[in-house]
């Protein structure tokens, strides 16, 4: 295929989503693909697969392919092979749960050692999930930051529930991988379509805040 015929079609990127269960992996996916927040905990049996088309700055369209991994796997036969070849990572944990920030070491050695011979070595983000329970924050935010500069990873924090910078941190990875720079506005745009969700309607409680909420996310996609 030439560079020509290439550039003609969207790129695809393969992003993993790994982490302790219960972290909100699958929320995190679900939310990013379909614009959606389940309130019922269900563990992954395996991987979820969603794919995603997103446009970055100079209207390069890309698709993502997002492989959200079941959190009970760790150390599954079949782990390194979900995780092999990706182009980006998101490493999760929940600020509430100070154990599965300490075990996002044996998810980080994974990711590396899954990708060992690969001929794409992944954009890795670590991703602080669940901003919208601050008073209920565990993990510091300078343990986060030092684990980032230790290890050289993208910094995000989140909340699945809310949608708080869901998008931004995948865009985010995706430009990381293609070398395209987003600027202060991009990155502001991305935050604020979410973020006038939760101006709109927060007086809303029940069923009513529910309708809101879809007919809030319909808009968010454009």
């Amino acid at each position: 295929m030439s560079d020509s015929e290439e550039d003609s079609q969207d790129r695809q990127l393969k992003i993993v989503v790994v982490g302790d269960g219960a972290c909100g992996k699958s929320s995190l996916a679900t939310r990013f693909a379909q614009e959606a927040f389940g309130k019922q905990y269900k563990q992954t049996i395996g991987l979820d697969f969603f794919l995603k088309r997103i446009s970055l700055p100079g209207n390069l369209n890309v698709t993502l392919q997002v492989w959200d991994i079941g959190g009970q796997t760790l150390g599954g036969k079949m782990l390194d092979k979900y995780v092999y070849g990706a182009h980006g990572v998101l490493l999760v944990y929940d600020i509430t749960n100070f154990q599965s920030f300490e075990n996002l070491e044996d998810w980080f050695s994974m990711v590396k050692k899954a990708n060992e011979e690969s001929d794409v070595q992944p954009v890795i983000s670590l991703i602080g999930n669940k901003i919208d329970l601050e008073h209920m924050r565990t993990v510091k935010a300078d343990k986060h930051q030092r684990f980032c500069q230790e290890n050289g990873l993208i910094s995000q924090f989140v909340s699945a529930k809310t949608g708080d910078s869901v998008f931004l941190c995948f865009q985010k990875v995706a430009a990381e991988i293609l070398g395209v720079k987003l600027n202060k506005a991009e990155i502001e745009q991305s935050q604020r379509i979410v973020k006038a969700e939760l101006v709109d309607y927060p007086q809303d409680e029940g069923p009513i805040r529910q309708e809101n909420s879809q007919q809030s996310k319909i808009c968010s996609v454009q």
